[in-house]
């Protein structure tokens, strides 16, 4: 119990100070309960003794006030502290998570699923946003306020005191068993939540193939044997809870009937006399209830652990720019150098070598699967190479930061991502401290602007996640618009033009050349034309490069090239 009261502590960061308070105001609130027992310590002395002075009752009622108003007080402003300190908590965390995660190979969400970092982020994040802090408050200060109860009834008659401490010390012993019993449980459920997060983000992906395949019953069993997985093993909690705390209940009612008990033994055997008797009574219903508190938090603390333990994993994920610094290279040439790649043990690039000069532009060719994508994204450090090394301006990849890597390369891929969010903010992701006409100048150049001025809200208008209200084409410029504000030297093109319809590739066609003026560009595409002008052309095949020069000298070779351009046929099913 105490690791974990520990860990939470740990994981509240600078929230902290806010929990610290929180436990302080608890503590006040204790003294103010205190005011209550005095009050009625009051009264009943001087009605015992007979005296029936108004003025008594008066100073009676006032401290009752004063101590009813003061708990409200502590209470109102202790639970202001938890909240700011499990909301805060968790938010701190979701953003360290989004940082992390812009710093990370791109392997790791191959490896990953998508589910499972959504799954921290919200159901695991949100269950620590809600019980994080009230745990360790609930604990720390239903111990500190048993200890004060504990004293003030010791003081009263040390007897009944002992009672009191016995009895929590029982019922900690069984909150203790039940936390250490839930150890096992505790991370099966929390897994079950991550799998149902993940069963239903795929399930909701995949529903225009369940829909057009009418498999609406039948295609969701991973669903329902995830929501399955999550039901049985809330369940198993809960079945192990429930034992434990009707255990816990029946024994702090059995030892507040036997403090009734003995003190009505103790007065009539006169070893106790009539005042404390009837205070240990009226106290028998109060003095559990704040280590009543604390153990029904300590039962979930093995919960809010593995919460963590879950939550913590990001913080294990390998960063790639962990030994990087920020570099203005010299020059903006490209060069892999005996470079070898592989996903997890599939070989993707054998010892693959060449150069692009700085403001040149190269083609990179070959059938699907060859490689192509794996070479551009090698150069925007998406992955690390297992051997050799790929170079910018003369200097290694791995000796930039991560940012300063970034600022030289503008990327354009053939599935564009738009954030539910306005059409002036998706561009902005090209350069934030852009302002309005900076935005409107790169979307003209682009070929955008007639058609975001067409829009309910022109540049304003919020489009839906994943920019699914726009056509390809649109979504295409908007990303290229995106590109021309970074103005980035060096630019990729990962089939930018494919699957476009013929009405938006001329319009994309003058964008890209916009794009790409008199800068260093790597591009893949399927459509000679765009290919043909290239200062150098790569042919990729089975991981290396097969074929290298211009079109005009590989058209002579017998080799891929050729056999592409000059027979149609063996086109279907190529990209280039």
């Amino acid at each position: 119990m105490i690791e974990t009261l520990k860990k939470i502590w740990s994981f509240a960061g600078v929230e902290k100070s806010n929990i610290n308070k929180s436990v302080i105001l608890n503590f006040i609130y204790a003294i103010f309960s205190m005011g209550e027992i005095a009050a009625i310590y009051l009264i009943l002395s001087k009605v015992l003794e007979g005296n029936q002075n108004l003025k008594n009752a008066w100073y009676s009622l006032g401290l009752l006030l004063i101590s009813i108003l003061g708990k409200a007080c502590m209470k109102y402003f202790s639970q202001l502290q938890q909240t700011h300190a499990g909301f805060f908590m968790a938010a701190n965390k979701r953003m360290q998570i989004a940082d992390k995660l812009k710093r990370v190979p791109m392997g790791y969400f191959n490896d990953n699923s998508l589910g499972e970092i959504t799954g921290v982020a919200t159901t695991v994040l949100e269950l620590l946003e809600f019980q994080a802090s009230v745990v360790l408050v609930n604990v720390l200060g239903g111990l500190v306020n048993a200890i004060i109860f504990s004293i003030v009834i010791i003081a009263f008659d040390w007897r009944i005191g002992l009672l009191v401490v016995l009895g929590t010390l029982i019922y900690l012993l069984i909150s203790s068993s039940m936390e250490k019993k839930s150890a096992t449980l505790a991370p099966e459920r929390q897994k079950s939540q991550t799998v149902m997060v993940s069963a239903v983000l795929e399930y909701l992906q995949g529903m225009s193939v369940v829909k057009s395949f009418n498999l609406t019953g039948k295609g969701d069993k991973t669903l329902r044997d995830a929501l399955e997985y999550n039901c049985e093993s809330n369940l198993k909690i809960e079945k192990l809870f429930t034992p434990y705390i009707m255990l816990q209940g029946l024994s702090l009612q059995i030892f507040s009937v036997a403090i009734i008990l003995f003190s009505v033994n103790f007065y009539l055997n006169g070893t106790m006399v009539l005042l404390n008797a009837l205070m240990m009574i009226i106290i028998s219903f109060l003095v559990f209830s704040h280590i009543q508190s604390a153990g029904s938090s300590i039962s979930l603390l093995r919960i809010v652990s593995s919460a963590m333990d879950e939550a913590n994993q990001t913080d294990k994920i390998p960063e790639i720019d962990e030994n990087g610094r920020p570099i203005t290279p010299k020059g903006y040439g490209i060069q892999f150098k005996n470079v070898f790649f592989s996903y997890e043990n599939k070989k993707i690039l054998n010892n693959v070598s060449f150069t692009i000069p700085e403001k040149t532009t190269t083609a990179i060719v070959g059938p699907s699967g060859s490689g192509k994508t794996t070479l551009c994204n090698l150069i925007a450090r998406f992955w690390d190479v297992d051997s050799g090394s790929v170079s910018i301006g003369g200097e290694n990849i791995k000796a930039y930061s991560l940012e300063s890597l970034m600022e030289q390369i503008s990327m354009v891929f053939q599935k564009v991502y738009l954030f539910a969010d306005t059409i002036e903010n998706n561009i902005k992701f090209g350069r934030p401290s852009a302002n309005h006409e900076e935005v409107v100048a790169a979307a003209k150049k682009a070929c955008c602007h007639d058609f975001i001025m067409a829009l309910p809200s022109g540049y304003d208008t919020v489009i839906g996640e994943g920019g699914d209200t726009l056509s390809g084409g649109e979504k295409q410029r908007l990303s290229i618009a995106r590109a021309l504000l970074k103005d980035a030297p060096i630019v990729i093109l990962d089939e930018a033009t494919a699957n476009v319809d013929p009405e938006n590739e001329d319009k994309l066609q003058i964008a890209i050349e916009a794009l790409t003026h008199n800068k260093t560009i790597i591009m893949i595409a399927h459509r000679l034309k765009t290919v043909r002008n290239a200062n150098q052309i790569l042919v990729v095949n089975d991981g290396s490069i097969v074929q290298k020069g211009t079109h005009d000298a590989l058209i002579k070779e017998d080799g891929i090239y050729s056999r592409f351009i000059c027979t149609r046929e063996q086109a279907v099913g190529w990209k280039l």
